[in-house]
């Protein structure tokens, strides 16, 4: 839980938030309602796998009940099977039958895909990412489904296995610089989480820009929602000057630190309010030392 002060110590703070606008909408919402000032310059989009077959294959088998476990590591795969179910003229709970549990990695995808209608038996609390998940898994030979991008980090599906899961891999998108094309932009809506805003997020910037608001020091900082937005930021928008970058999640922070990157602050919670969080943390601490 933030402090006040960390809370306070966020207004009039200009933050770039490096999402599509749709996705952006509830950390935008949140910034504002404090008195931060959200800037919206999405870097990365999802399109669908190219490989549609093994995709299709996959979910076949998942409704069949060829699955013990269903894993989801991030609400654009959430996104995903909302386009799948809708292409099969069904609902989004009614892919995964009745005997296949679902693990997700984080309390965001988690609510998201109980708002689709998809509960979650099994999702870490305090280590809320992949190795968390790992952590909770229990050594038996179950059978598990994991649909991720094409460029997920191979930590979750090794440490499933190395905890005696038989895990199926598959491409569920790919993560591509901004713009997708259209008629290939994963763009399924979702409805919004319990309690979440419905408030609209800011128009999207160009990086032209961007670039002159990083120049001339007006922008405080910037987040980073992944290790590719990472990358991105790192080719599109070097130098920060005395712009902070913060990373949402360790692995984010760690590609960050890769790239020579200065990491000011880490969410260690991968929602709107622990991003809110870690940007308070690191304006207040700057305004104690000065």
């Amino acid at each position: 839980m933030p402090r006040p002060d960390d809370l306070a110590a966020l207004g009039g703070r200009r933050v770039l938030i490096t999402r599509s606008a749709d996705r952006a909408r509830p950390l935008a919402s949140l910034l504002r309602s404090l008195g931060a000032e959200p800037l919206i310059l999405p870097l990365i989009d999802f399109e669908r796998a190219t490989d549609q077959a093994a995709l299709d294959a996959a979910l076949d088998d998942l409704a069949a009940g060829a699955f013990d476990w269903l894993v989801i590591s991030s609400i654009t795969t959430v996104r995903v099977l909302v386009e799948k179910a809708a292409r099969r003229g069904t609902t989004p709970a009614a892919l995964v039958p009745a005997g296949t549990r679902v693990a997700t990695i984080g309390p965001s995808s988690r609510q998201v895909l109980e708002a689709v209608g998809i509960p979650v038996a099994r999702a870490p609390e305090d280590n809320q990412s992949a190795e968390g998940l790992v952590g909770l898994w229990t050594a038996a030979p179950e059978r598990v489904l994991l649909p991720q991008a094409d460029i997920a980090a191979p930590g979750l599906r090794e440490g499933l296995a190395a905890a005696g899961a038989d895990v199926t891999s598959v491409v569920a998108y790919h993560t591509v610089d901004f713009p997708a094309r259209p008629e290939r932009r994963v763009a399924a809506e979702l409805p919004p989480a319990a309690g979440s805003s419905t408030r609209g997020a800011p128009p999207e910037l160009s990086p032209p820009q961007i670039r002159r608001e990083l120049d001339d020091g007006t922008i405080d900082a910037v987040v980073a929602a992944s290790p590719s937005a990472a990358r991105r930021i790192a080719a599109a928008l070097l130098p920060l000057g005395g712009c902070r970058f913060i990373a949402i999640g360790r692995p984010t922070a760690a590609e960050a630190a890769a790239l020579g990157i200065p990491v000011a602050g880490t969410a260690k919670v991968p929602t709107p309010d622990g991003i809110v969080a870690a940007l308070g943390t690191v304006f207040a601490n700057e305004g104690n030392t000065q």
